[in-house]
């Protein structure tokens, strides 16, 4: 090779490794402006000679960071002995997860949106199962094809959707065809939440018996748990981290427990301010990058944490006023938290700044640990009014309710859960019974 093509070389790539580097640079400045870290964000900006207005998503590096520890961790455990707690026992996984049939809704984008409400299709309805007790909770796996509920009977059922599906057709008269696909058996007291592996095909359940159970349902016969952590209290919601990882437990202790999967140390946030006696967290769930992480406590606050350093970076106290705060999850885009609370409203609050954006009012729930829920597009909030016993729906930009529905339910569901991919959903009841909601073609 010349002189002149071995320069060439060089300065292309010189000036391939500045780019590099000044993207790298816009990123980190981009995040800490974003979470409000606005004097790190100038300090940066400033060494790097970065704009610090300069435009990237929302999020960006959480989501490359999150992509690149995953393809790290799969580098790493290629012929490593199978020696942790996934070892032997991976399941096979879920395969790909369908996107999203639509981008999240941009709730900063719309001001005036009066009269230009969607209609919520109609759903039809069925009652596809029953527990021996009340149905507590319940989950959908992130590929949407598989669907859990627990119960103060203590135990949990796995349903595969696609066998839902065929039960509901109206011309299915077969009554061997049944939704529920495993039962398990494994805890001493009532069942609170449930979760599934974001990767492998395992379930885990929080509970009264202070433990989170491990299930693998890939073996058909399998009842028991097949690992279990201790807890030292109540656990009252649980979260898989993106990677699969951690997990999160919500429980009657103030701060979240975190735990790492693979060897179920847990560690506890030390750099927290003081939190009230009745603090104890009825849900946290993570983002979805992992980047952050929400509680929603019976002190009516809902608290913002740092994934990485379980610090919280925000505590919106009086969320719900005197009231518990019973569920909170964060939008697709990360940018907005929907909280309910047993004052008998539904939320939506920025994460960047705290700001109260949007409320959705007419449903009143005040005796349950209710839950609010997007659909799958974003586009709609679901939740339950007890004393109609109605599911009550409301246009997510709009704030305007534009269904409720009977729930067909003695007595008010306890749990609504939507799936992440499509136009279902589930109720759960004091009834003991589990209904399947579906859009009518």
């Amino acid at each position: 090779m010349d002189s002149s093509n071995l320069n060439t070389n060089v300065l292309e790539k010189t000036l391939q490794d500045g780019k590099l580097y000044r993207h790298v640079n816009a990123l980190i400045v981009a995040h800490l402006r974003d979470n409000n870290l606005n004097q790190a964000a100038s300090a940066v900006a400033s060494a790097t000679m970065t704009p610090l207005n300069v435009e990237v998503p929302h999020n960006k590096l959480l989501e490359l960071v999150a992509k690149g520890l995953t393809v790290e961790k799969d580098e790493m455990l290629r012929g490593i002995p199978s020696s942790t707690l996934l070892d032997s026992s991976i399941p096979t996984g879920y395969g790909s997860i369908p996107a999203p049939r639509v981008v999240s809704v941009d709730f900063s984008a719309v001001h005036d949106t009066k009269g230009s409400s969607k209609s919520f299709l109609k759903h039809e309805t069925r009652h596809v199962s029953e527990h021996k007790n009340v149905a507590r909770c319940a989950r959908f796996s992130p590929d949407g094809r598989f669907l859990a509920t627990g119960s103060a009977d203590t135990s949990i059922k796995l349903f595969e959707i696609s066998k839902i599906k065929q039960m509901m057709l109206s011309d299915a008269r077969d009554a061997t065809t049944r939704g529920v696909i495993r039962t398990f058996y494994d805890h001493l007291q009532p069942v609170n939440d449930l979760d599934f592996h974001p990767k492998n095909t395992i379930l885990i359940s929080g509970a009264k018996d202070h433990t989170i159970k491990f299930f693998d349902f890939s073996k058909t016969v399998a009842k028991r748990a097949f690992r279990v952590i201790q807890d030292t209290h109540n656990v009252r919601s649980v979260s898989f981290h993106p990677s699969g990882d951690f997990l999160l437990a919500g429980t009657d202790h103030p701060i979240a427990h975190l735990y790492d999967v693979n060897t179920f140390q847990c560690y506890l946030s030390a750099n927290v301010q003081e939190i009230g006696v009745n603090g104890a967290i009825n849900q946290v769930r993570y983002s979805s990058t992992g980047g952050m992480y929400v509680t929603a406590s019976k002190d009516g606050a809902i608290r913002l944490w740092d994934g990485v350093t379980s610090n919280c970076v925000r505590a919106i106290l009086g969320a719900h006023g005197t009231a518990e705060a019973t569920s909170a999850n964060f939008t697709k885009d990360q940018r907005y938290v929907l909280s309910c609370g047993k004052d008998s409203t539904v939320k939506l609050w920025e994460v960047g700044t705290g700001r109260l954006v949007k409320q959705y009012l007419g449903a009143t729930h005040t005796l349950l640990r209710c839950q609010a829920v997007f659909n799958d597009t974003e586009e709609f909030v679901l939740s339950i009014d007890e004393p109609s016993n109605e599911i009550v729906i409301w246009d997510a930009l709009t704030t305007e309710k534009v269904a409720g529905w009977p729930s067909n339910h003695i007595g008010a569901p306890r749990w609504l859960e939507h799936s992440p991919v499509e136009s279902v959903f589930i109720t759960c009841g004091t009834d003991r019974s589990v209904r399947f909601w579906k859009e009518t073609n």
